[in-house]
C-alpha cells in the first residue's frame, strides 16, 4: 500500500506540473471550446493537493502501525484516504468554483 502512496504523489506531480490533463477523466473528452470554460490550473492544483493528502494519510498509517504494532492499521488509513479523498475530489472538481464565467 505504500506503493499506492508513491503513485498518488507521482500522479499529483504529473497532473499539476507535467500538465498531463488527459489523466483527468472527462476533461480529455471535451471539445476545445468547452475546455476553455474550465480553470484547468485550479483543477490540477486540486488534484495535486488531494493526491498528496491521500498519500500523507497512507504514510501516517504506515508509520503509526510500525510504532504501535497495531495490526492492519495501514489498511484502515488506506481505505479512509480512499473514502474521504475520492468523493472530495469528484465533488470539488465538479463544483462551480472551477467553471469560468463567460
Amino acid at each position: 500500500m505504500i506503493v499506492a502512496a508513491f503513485i498518488f504523489i507521482v500522479l499529483g506531480i504529473l497532473i499539476k506540473y507535467g500538465k498531463l490533463y488527459f489523466l483527468i477523466a472527462g476533461y480529455n473528452t471535451l471539445p476545445k471550446e468547452e475546455k476553455v470554460k474550465y480553470d484547468i490550473e485550479g483543477i490540477s492544483t486540486l488534484f495535486r493537493n488531494v493526491m498528496f493528502g491521500m498519500a500523507t494519510m497512507i504514510f501516517l498509517g504506515y508509520f503509526i502501525e510500525k510504532i504501535t504494532d497495531i495490526p492492519h492499521l495501514l489498511d484502515y488509513f488506506f481505505w479512509a484516504s480512499m473514502i474521504i479523498g475520492v468523493p472530495y475530489l469528484l465533488i470539488a472538481a465538479n463544483s462551480k468554483k472551477y467553471k469560468r464565467s463567460n
